[in-house]
């Protein structure tokens, strides 16, 4: 969107190089339009060419496409140093907000530009939130909630999802009672009881698990399975899941087996629920205790 530079390591995701200030930003950051912007024509060019090959092998899967960046906060912190922008938003907020806004616009060039390609009208609003485990809830409604805001307010109207890595569990409360998510994915370094508090009966939620818990085999992920099961199913509105993305490291084998395993033991009426019950409360049991992958 802004043709910064990209480096492409061999053993990690690909990240933009940090060239510039927060002030350099505010004054030098273009918003080229999509339409024109030889670079994001080009991520639109490899989805058709995935799309015509998918048809081509009689694959029946989905095929999307587009290109979109994080919300103000977020975006910063890909593109720039992470602690200046933090240090900038607590120090010299006017500062902040040019950039926020010029991020903010942005934003919204590349999402009308992709409503536009594809002849739709996006109702249903995804962001990802990554930095605000950085902040102060307080910051936060100052300083951050406002852009989402107005961003679901214009691309949301029918739905609010929010992705953050966490911990954002200081935030709970702001996104279910203030901001009235639909779902969120609380990312794989929050503490699923504090969701399960917050947004029971207000928010859909899935999580859990963090890919931390899949490095290992079955037997040492089945405890933190069993936890997540265990705080999460009880009246619903929860699906088990790997926080954000399930990434390298992560053993193939280990993550078939949880799958299996929340199968059957996330199945409702909960066997572990209605026996903690006759026994008189406490710690619900394992789901399906002895369980043997």
């Amino acid at each position: 969107m802004f043709d910064l530079p990209v480096e492409y390591p061999d053993d990690t995701s690909p990240w933009i190089l940090r060239t510039m200030t927060v002030p350099e930003a505010v004054e030098k950051l273009r918003l080229i339009p999509p339409e024109e912007n030889p670079r994001v024509l080009a991520v639109y060019r490899q989805y058709e060419r995935l799309r015509e090959k998918v048809e081509r092998w009689g694959l029946r899967v989905p095929v999307g496409g587009g290109l979109q960046i994080h919300p103000p906060l977020s975006a910063a912190c890909g593109i720039l140093d992470v602690e200046e922008v933090l240090l900038t938003l607590h120090d010299d907020p006017p500062l902040i907000h040019r950039l926020f806004e010029k991020l903010f616009q942005a934003f919204c060039l590349l999402k009308d530009f992709q409503d536009r390609y594809f002849g739709r009208r996006t109702r249903s609003l995804g962001l990802a939130d990554d930095h605000s485990a950085f902040i102060s809830d307080e910051m936060y409604r100052q300083h951050v909630m406002p852009y989402n805001m107005l961003l679901y307010a214009r691309y949301g109207t029918q739905g609010r999802h929010l992705h953050a890595d966490g911990p954002n569990d200081h935030h709970f409360d702001t996104y279910a009672t203030i901001m009235r998510l639909t779902s969120m994915d609380i990312g794989g370094f929050s503490d699923i009881a504090n969701a399960k508090r917050a947004f029971a009966g207000k928010v859909f939620f899935s999580g859990g698990l963090n890919c931390k818990d899949l490095y290992g085999d079955f037997a040492q992920a089945k405890p933190v399975v069993d936890r997540a099961l265990r705080i999460g199913m009880p009246g619903g509105g929860f699906a088990l899941a790997v926080g954000g993305e399930t990434y390298a490291g992560v053993r193939p084998d280990t993550l078939c087996q949880v799958v299996a395993y929340a199968k059957k033991a996330g199945r409702y009426p909960w066997e572990g629920e209605q026996r903690a019950g006759e026994e008189g409360g406490g710690e619900n049991p394992s789901p399906l205790a002895g369980y043997d992958p």
